[in-house]
């Protein structure tokens, strides 16, 4: 019987355990505990031959788990198809001692791109470990470029036979699906020759774009992603060449330039080739011109390539970028008059706003707010890129201060996506406490608007109690007199007659 209470107990010990540890275990392999995404969310892009460096950010999103031991490494797989770099090392994996909770740690890993790897993406995946058996993993997306070599397709690829045609003949126009980070418009066409024996013309078309940043600033540099597509079933194209070129901006002849150019290098990207009905991204550092306006700008590719016959193709695109401009505008001097006011009283402040952006400024309002005075509103309207407007405000003391003041005006406005944006401005105003005099004017000042005339009345109260008063005493006294005269009178009947007297 002992032997059985002392089984039990133990299976129950044993049980509260798994239940103490087991769901901390869970928690910490959880994937909304750990995330891994790279480094500012943006996806790298290798080139052939070259040296980067790529950071990886791993967060414990614990409240109070840390996280030690942990380590971060690349799954490099079985065949160099899955893993497009030089493996230079056995193991690539990088170890830190803890990631406290609620905090983040960078991982950053450097690899070479093998010159034998095409132009495409990559899906590449990292596991995390860490001790107590807490495993997570993320896959990622990389850009590779193929090496800028003229190649021509294989003999193979000549010879294949040439499917029918799957496109319109010669020329057309296509429209282009939006991607994320902008919008893209225009059509392509094309020119030149087909495939041997079937006349078709094997199309690559741009499927979309993005920028990063996403949002493209005037006088910023900005890395363009161009999407392609090969639609032809069955040819695959190669020796691809695109030049990209913009509209020209200003009307001055000495400041004209085009809207974006290259940060560095020229306009031109190779591209060794794209597989029948594959896909290949191409991307170049841009510069948007710093005096552009806010609104889209096209950009015009060209295409040459060859299909397998090595038949010259030519086409033409277009995509189309929006480019942001900030707002911006300065204050001049603050004009207050008086500097200093009394508690009561109203001070005028006035200043001029000069917008020298090159956009519009919507519903411009100054707010006014400070301990010492009553909150001031005053609607400006909208100022014109290159306009000036004049703010004109009246604040009244509310609160004495020992000295000098700090009162804030606070700037409103609307940008042309009707985001609405502030900006603050400070100055010194003074309030001292009212005299008698300025009581007696605020007080002449109530009457004049209609008030209630406070100390006149007072003077009226004072009086009337001193006039009863008056005639309270008048008539105790009167009353008294009137007393002693009766009790005189009554001295004077009461008194001997003249019989008795004789």
């Amino acid at each position: 019987m002992r032997l059985l209470k002392k089984v039990l107990a133990g299976f129950c010990m044993a049980a509260l355990v798994v239940t103490m540890v087991k769901p901390a275990e869970i928690q910490a392999a959880s994937p909304e505990i750990i995330t891994i995404k790279a480094k500012d969310n943006k996806v790298p892009v290798f080139q052939a031959g070259q040296s980067q460096k790529w950071t990886i950010t791993v967060t414990n999103n614990s409240t109070s788990q840390p996280l030690s031991q942990v380590a971060l490494a690349p799954e490099l797989g079985d065949s160099g198809e899955s893993w497009p770099f030089k493996t230079e090392y056995q193991d690539y994996k990088k170890s830190v001692d803890v990631i406290p909770a609620g905090e983040s740690c960078d991982f950053t890993f450097e690899f070479v791109q093998r010159e034998d790897v095409p132009s495409a993406i990559y899906m590449l995946q990292f596991v995390l470990t860490a001790e107590n058996e807490v495993k997570a993993s993320q896959e990622f997306k990389v850009y590779t470029t193929a090496k800028p070599e003229d190649t021509k397709s294989s003999q193979e690829e000549r010879q294949q036979a040439a499917a029918p045609a799957d496109v319109s003949p010669q020329s057309g126009s296509y429209g282009m699906e939006a991607d994320a980070g902008g919008f893209s418009n225009g059509g392509v066409s094309y020119s030149g020759g087909g495939s041997a024996g079937s006349g078709s013309v094997p199309r690559v078309i741009v499927t979309g774009f993005t920028t990063d940043p996403a949002e493209v600033r005037a006088g910023s540099n900005f890395t363009l992603t161009i999407h392609l597509k090969n639609t032809s079933k069955s040819t695959r194209v190669s020796n691809m060449l695109f030049d990209l070129s913009a509209p020209t901006e200003g009307s001055d002849e000495q400041t004209a330039a085009p809207a974006f150019l290259p940060a560095s290098g020229s306009s031109s990207i190779y591209l060794e080739g794209i597989a029948a009905n594959g896909t290949a991204d191409i991307s170049i550092q841009l510069n948007a011109k710093a005096d552009l306006l806010q609104k889209p700008y096209s950009i015009d590719m060209s295409m040459k390539y060859e299909d397998s016959s090595a038949t010259q193709i030519e086409a033409t695109s277009s995509i189309s970028i929006p480019v942001k401009q900030d707002a911006r505008f300065e204050f001049s001097e603050f004009e207050i008059s008086p500097e200093s006011i009394a508690v009561g009283e109203e001070a005028n402040v006035m200043c001029n706003l000069y917008n020298l952006g090159k956009i519009k400024l919507y519903n411009v309002k100054a707010t006014f707010e400070g301990s010492c005075i009553d909150k001031e509103e005053v609607f400006v309207g909208n100022v014109e890129s290159g306009a000036s407007a004049s703010i004109d405000a009246m604040v009244e003391g509310k609160k004495a201060t020992k000295g000098p003041a700090k009162i804030t005006m606070t700037l409103s406005y609307e940008d042309e996506a009707g985001e609405i944006k502030t900006m603050t401005k400070d100055f010194q105003l003074e309030v001292t406490e009212a005299s008698e005099s300025d009581l007696a004017a605020m007080d002449m000042e109530m009457e004049d608007k209609g008030g209630i005339p406070v100390i006149p009345i007072l003077i009226l109260v004072a009086a009337l109690a001193v006039i009863a008063a008056a005639v309270i005493i008048i008539r105790k006294k009167k009353k008294k007199q009137t007393l002693v005269e009766e009790e005189a009178l009554l001295d004077e009947l009461d008194g001997p007659s003249e019989d008795e007297q004789q």
